[in-house]
């Protein structure tokens, strides 16, 4: 850090104070990319102790590399006096020399963006160095009124807790469903409507294992790249998974068994991609999963005498049968 520093200083794109060492701005011509504000429109990047503190500031925006110490408070050497590096330049070194420059992703909660990733970046560009590719910065975890979580407020959900309590797949699902950028909110009742996505997820993937060797259809799999080219639209996304297996289940009651399987092979994929593994229904013996077909068609045809005899005689051997609008699940009991 104190490397760094030097150099910067060395180059005029750093200058000396009373209380430290200060990166000038006015060397890197965007500063304020990140943040999307001009230099008029900023406070200062440093917080109220480095506005404050400094007398000779050469911008109100100007941020510090190095403070000097006061009596009692940890230091170290430098070539301007007893000291501490600011709060920005130590994330600049690490990754500079440990990814290199031009890395992929740099990310971060949305708070950090300004300042603390505005100052670092600056610090890479003022330099000379290519810093981070991309910048991605995330929504808080709020509770299902909007509120950020907090133990003063008595509003925190335990991730551990909730995994005891759900799926975990469930949770995964609350994710994909709200944007990366966006606040994620997170409560019993909208983490029991994944719980049911879920199911219905499940049943379609069981009713239609009779059908798992389609070649993805390839409209749904471009939709989906898209969709994740877009700043990840993990929403939109779940939005396409959901629109598919509509499109799959209609198919499935009209027997058009070409488009069941080529759709259920793009909503695997794209599922799968996402972390997101359903249960096939592979596990079950075709003649299960024939059986289960059967119940459908059979409720489909409204005759629910031929319907009962099935499901007793799958629960008999053993099995749970789930039925629902979305058709028949099959499961080990």
């Amino acid at each position: 850090m104190v490397d760094m520093i030097n150099t910067l200083v060395t180059a005029d794109k750093a200058y000396v104070t009373d209380d430290g060492v200060y990166l000038s701005i006015a060397s890197v011509p965007d500063y304020g990319l990140l943040a999307h504000q001009s230099l008029d429109d900023m406070l200062s990047g440093g917080g109220d102790r480095e506005v404050f503190g400094a007398s000779n500031k050469r911008h109100p925006s100007d941020f510090a590399l190095w403070k000097f110490s006061k009596p009692g408070e940890p230091s170290w050497s430098s070539p301007w006096g007893e000291g501490r590096p600011g709060w920005h330049s130590e994330c600049v070194v690490m990754s500079l020399d440990l990814l290199g420059e031009g890395f992929d992703l740099h990310c971060g909660g949305a708070d950090l963006r300004f300042p603390h990733h505005e100052n670092e970046r600056a610090q890479a560009v003022a330099l000379g160095k290519t810093f981070a590719n991309h910048w991605m910065h995330n929504g808080f975890v709020v509770d299902i009124e909007g509120e950020k979580m907090s133990k003063s407020l008595g509003n925190v959900l335990n991730l551990i807790d909730l995994l005891e309590k759900y799926d975990p797949r469930a949770y995964r699902m609350l994710l994909l469903q709200t944007h990366y950028r966006s606040p994620t909110r997170v409560g019993e009742e909208n983490i029991d409507a994944c719980v049911s996505a879920l199911a219905g997820l499940d049943s379609f993937a069981a009713r239609t294992a009779a059908h798992s060797d389609g070649t993805p259809d390839l409209t749904i799999v471009s939709q989906f790249t898209t969709a994740m080219d877009n700043d990840l639209d993990t929403t939109t996304v779940m939005a396409l998974v959901f629109d598919s297996v509509r499109r799959a289940n209609t198919a499935m009651d009209t027997g058009d068994t070409a488009t069941v399987a080529s759709v259920r092979a793009a909503v695997i994929e794209i599922l799968g991609a996402l972390g997101l593994e359903l249960s096939l229904g592979d596990d079950i013996d075709a003649d299960i999963v024939a059986k289960g077909a059967a119940l459908d068609a059979a409720r489909t045809a409204k005759d629910f005498a031929t319907a009962d005899a099935l499901r007793d005689e799958l629960q008999s051997l053993g099995y749970v049968v789930e039925t629902s609008k979305d058709g028949t699940r099959i499961r080990r009991g």
